[in-house]
């Protein structure tokens, strides 16, 4: 502490920046769990700083003071985090260049500037609350993790490379969500890679106060990673009876994707990858269901009866087609077209039916829709969404079961959807007896950056939270099968063309989580913010006895 409060105000803002930087070194496609825990307990020892220069070292320094100071340290530690993992946006104003890369300082400065207010938040309150020693901890993690809650909530939320994915990419401490989903995971982080900011501390300091709290952090990772070891069965997941399912990647470039001039040949490239180099026929064969990614083609599926002529002449008898594919309503009274929505389609192969199954409800902004309130602005400076749709994607108004021939309820999640804790659950109640979470995505925007690999992560947490296998289908790349611990089970690499058999796992035994949702969370929030309350409290009479008004 003593040699950040020695550094001068801009060496100070700039540690805060590569302190923040550095934490997304633990997040995919690396994983380093100790640069989290480096970039941590910088946060804290900064904070140690925000006191004010002219003020008695032992006087209660202004709660307008601490707010200010709490703040902008937050705000730039969280920059700093924001812009080194979400720079890989970048590359989605590239695929159509002439209309959007002027936009691209928004995307990779713009929006890592707004997301660094929640943890400018948090780091504030923290430092309300603050008190020496351990104490400080207890104060930092509540806060920081409400302010992560918050990220993952307001404004339609974006809780993208939570701080609990630094536990989340572990199989064995990523069980922890099945307690308390990745919030939970997030509260338990912060406590245990924040903890060492108490080496700091004075030489003064009794031993069992400095070494104490990294002890107690090591103890509860140690017990979090032996209850991880305990979850996982020794052996494979006992799978589902006559049951097998196809997952294809076709590596679809995605400035070709949406070109409609394509679609023959798109649809053709797809049959071929989903019967496999080997099949003399080009049928399909041996399996019970394939599963195509999101928006699987540049046409409407169910208003293009060649293209179902062609799919079911490729699939054999019996087997099923579950495709994300886009999907047109019925024009109301006066207009020409109806409301497009990101869906999952189910094609039978015996009669050519197509059963629009769910429709996407957590929806891109900017990617597939406007926000409202943006509306004129966008308009006026001749911007669109990305996916150009006319009027763009519309949300459907709740989630639904996904319900497939020869499996039974599934959830979907479509794409953005599957980074979101506690939301995958169908609202209509079907969700209690899913078999399968069918994640179809199309992360082709992002290339081979760190973004594909950072969006698999967190759906596959899903699975642990869930207690559910987890197919996942991805147009470049991350395509794979996960079981309801977390295992992958087979997956193709990003930017890889191919398929993958798989074979259906049972869901695990209920989770707590599935149960109580985020409850162990919140209990784990209000005793930490109680405890560091009440440390706080303590220290604050301590000085107004000391000095007295």
């Amino acid at each position: 502490m003593i040699f950040l409060a020695e550094r001068s105000r801009w060496q100070r803002n700039l540690i805060a920046i590569l302190a923040g930087a550095c934490g997304v070194l633990a997040m995919p496609p690396l994983g380093f769990i100790p640069a989290m825990a480096v970039s941590l307990t910088i946060a804290v020892l900064l904070l140690d700083t925000c006191v004010d220069p002219c003020a008695d070292e032992d006087a209660v320094p202004s709660l307008k003071h601490l707010l200010r100071k709490g703040f902008f340290c937050g705000w730039l530690w969280g920059f700093g985090y924001f812009v080194a993992g979400l720079w890989w946006l970048g590359s989605a104003f590239l695929v159509e260049a002439e209309l959007f890369a002027w936009a691209m300082p928004f995307g990779v400065i713009g929006l890592p500037a707004v997301l660094a207010i929640f943890p400018a938040c948090g780091f504030a309150t923290a430092r309300l609350f603050w008190s020496p020693g351990w104490g400080r901890i207890l104060a930092f993690a509540a806060a920081l993790s409400a302010s992560e809650w918050l990220r993952g909530h307001l404004f339609s939320g974006f809780p993208w490379n939570l701080i609990g994915m630094t536990l989340g990419q572990n199989l064995w401490l990523m069980q922890g969500a099945a307690l308390g989903g990745v919030y939970f995971l997030t509260l338990l982080a912060i406590l245990a890679l924040s903890a060492p900011a108490t080496l700091f501390d004075t030489a003064e300091t009794r031993a069992s106060r400095r070494f104490g709290p990294s002890l107690a952090a090591a103890s509860a990772l140690l017990v979090l990673a032996v209850y991880g070891a305990w979850r996982i069965p020794a052996g494979p997941q006992p799978v589902v009876a006559d049951v097998k399912l196809r997952l294809m990647q076709p590596n679809v470039p995605q400035d070709s994707k949406f070109n409609a001039r394509n679609a023959l040949s798109i649809l053709n490239e797809y049959l071929r990858v989903s019967a496999g180099d080997n099949a003399r026929d080009g049928i399909v064969r041996g399996v019970t269901h394939v599963i195509w990614p999101e928006s699987a083609f540049p046409f409407i599926l169910d208003q293009s009866p060649e293209a179902v002529a062609i799919i079911v002449s490729s699939l054999s008898p019996g087997t099923f087609l579950i495709s994300g594919a886009a999907r047109m309503s019925e024009p109301l009274p006066g207009e020409q077209v109806g409301q497009f929505y990101n869906s999952i389609a189910i094609l039978n192969s015996t009669d050519g039916s197509v059963r629009w199954q769910y429709d996407k409800v957590h929806l891109v902004p900017f990617g597939e829709y406007i926000p409202g309130f943006l509306q004129p602005v966008v308009e006026a400076v001749g911007l669109r969404q990305f996916i150009d749709m006319p009027g763009g994607f519309e949300a459907a108004n709740m989630r639904r079961t996904v319900d497939i021939p020869g499996i039974g309820k599934a959830i979907g999640a479509i794409c953005y959807e599957s980074i979101f804790s506690n939301a995958i659950q169908p609202q209509d109640g079907g969700g209690e007896d899913a078999k399968l979470i069918v994640n179809v995505t199309n992360d082709a925007w992002f290339g081979d950056l760190a973004g594909p690999h950072q969006h698999f992560a967190q759906g596959r947490l899903r699975t642990v939270e869930e207690g559910l296998p987890m197919a996942r289908v991805a147009n470049t790349g991350i395509t794979a099968a996960i079981d309801p611990y977390g295992r992958i089970l087979s997956s193709l690499p990003l930017g890889a063309k191919g398929h993958i058999d798989m074979l259906l796992p049972l869901p695990a035994p209920k989770t707590f989580f599935r149960m109580a949702g985020e409850w162990l969370f919140g209990l784990g929030l209000l005793f930490c913010a109680l405890i560091a309350g009440a440390c706080a409290g303590r220290q604050n009479l301590r000085r107004r006895i000391a000095h007295p008004a």
